[in-house]
């Protein structure tokens, strides 16, 4: 799993928000279209795309895409 990839599906959960926003520095809930939804959106993506399951307690003590991409990568 690369960070790219991973930041390229993290962009594909958001609808009105430019892909050129995300990098892995990006604090995703400062974002103005971040949402519990969005939240659900990225937890079944995750599942979909790296077969792994993350909670929302991971997502909310993840600051950057990075620090969720971590958490990610540790389960592999």
């Amino acid at each position: 799993m690369e960070i790219k990839e991973f930041i390229e599906n993290f962009a594909a959960q958001f609808d009105d928000t430019d892909v050129s926003v995300f990098t892995s520095e990006t604090k995703f809930k400062e974002l103005e279209e971040w949402s519990s939804l969005t939240a659900l959106s990225i937890i079944a993506m995750v599942d979909e795309e790296y077969n792994i399951k993350i909670k929302g307690d991971e997502i909310r003590e993840s600051i950057t895409i990075n620090d969720l991409f971590i958490t990610v990568k540790s389960k592999i």
